[in-house]
């Protein structure tokens, strides 16, 4: 960033990649609207179908199944609805199996009725609890209708990596769907949805250096779709309706078709987030860092300091020049306690505080972050003697 500012904060939003940018400046000075037949139209269409094309290859789909959204919580309301179709026939979901550890935008379970969602567990270390699910599908009411299943492939406040393959192995064979929540997955772990254990992707356009504003439902099929959350024309093949909003998309085509080159450069991201975390324990020996015993995305750590608020220390850091999070920047700002540690069994005060990096993170960025712990750590050691 800046010598006196540090963003570490990648997961609320990453900076806007280059390729993306000048994606979008382009795509701006079109004139023709991706419907219309004329050669303004056409290359309109053509930026857009580019855009669908980079977008499928990230999770390894295909490019027909991928319908675009105003961001991940459109694409998340879009899919957890009780009515869907296969072909020309209705279908309808009797039941959906959400995540104690989801992002609210699936939580709060979409147009199901309170009474239709059900809530399953995690264990302490953040992984879903494989048993509980499997308890909850072998108990299902086949008879009342057929079963739903959306939860987070990574959470995006701990990193913990789901184990999406072995969910949705678990969901086939009692015949329910899957909806995973890849939000935080694309771009930091490879994702297939054509290897079957996925029914569909959410995806978010600013998670991987993409403008916000944009996001994407994508299938493993279109076979089977939703019904329309949004109804008027016949954009997105009448899954969406609205004119497209083509510079945004145009963006996240291109960060998308980045974030797949960066997979192969993972790693050297993982060594600074635990340099991050080498420093934090040296600094304040009694931090926890969540999840740390299970696998999690290379760029994501989240730690308490005990006796000590998230936002306290949040507030310690910004003025220091270090932009992170305490918890999850969904809520308009507000800062409370983390609805994950809660799920985790750390209680319902429990918080933390989240440094999500990213492959233009430097060593500045991680000398500020230790200046402001090590300021940090002496008020907390000065506090613990006056007490």
């Amino acid at each position: 960033m800046s010598a006196t500012r540090a963003y570490l904060d990648f997961n609320a939003s990453a900076p806007l990649v280059e390729r993306a940018r000048v994606a979008m400046l382009d795509a701006l000075s079109m004139p023709g609207n991706p419907s219309s037949v004329h050669a303004e139209g056409r290359e309109a269409r053509r930026v857009l179908e580019e855009a669908r094309k980079h977008v499928s290859r990230l999770v390894g789909g295909r490019a027909e199944h991928v319908v675009f959204t105003s961001g991940a919580t459109e694409a998340a309301a879009m899919l957890l609805t009780p009515h869907w179709t296969m072909g020309r026939a209705a279908l309808e979901f009797s039941t959906l199996y959400v995540s104690a550890a989801d992002h609210p935008c699936v939580l709060k379970g979409g147009r199901f009725s309170r009474n239709k969602i059900n809530i399953i567990p995690v264990q302490s270390d953040g992984l879903i609890d494989l048993g509980a699910l499997k308890a909850l599908l072998a108990a299902h009411d086949r008879d009342a209708g057929l079963p739903l299943i959306a939860v987070h492939a990574v959470n995006n406040e701990t990193g913990v990596i789901q184990p999406i393959e072995e969910i949705g192995r678990l969901a086939k064979s009692h015949g329910a769907t899957t909806i995973f929540d890849a939000v935080q997955a694309a771009g930091r772990i490879p994702l297939d949805i054509s290897a079957g254990y996925a029914d569909y992707f959410i995806l978010s356009s600013h998670k991987i250096g993409g403008p916000k504003g944009a996001g994407a439902v994508v299938g493993n099929a279109d076979l089977m779709m939703p019904r329309a959350l949004i109804g008027g024309g016949g954009q997105e093949k009448g899954h969406r309706a609205g004119t497209e909003n083509l510079a945004a998309i145009a963006g996240f085509g291109a960060a998308a078709a980045e974030a797949l080159k960066n997979l192969e450069r993972v790693d050297l991201v993982a060594k600074l987030r635990d340099r991050f975390e080498t420093a934090i324990l040296k600094q304040i020996p009694d931090a926890v860092i969540h999840g740390l015993g299970v696998n999690r995305v290379a760029n994501t750590c989240f730690f308490s300091i005990p006796a000590m608020k998230a936002e306290t220390a949040q507030i310690a850091f910004d003025l220091g020049g270090v932009a992170l999070s305490a918890g999850s920047a969904c809520s308009s700002g507000r800062v409370g306690p983390s609805h994950v540690l809660e799920a985790m069994g750390l209680g319902n005060e429990a918080s933390a505080l989240r440094v999500s990096i990213g492959h233009d993170t430097t060593e500045a960025d991680l000398a500020l972050f230790e200046s402001v712990l090590v300021n940090i750590a002496r008020r907390r050691k000065g506090s613990a003697k006056a007490a």
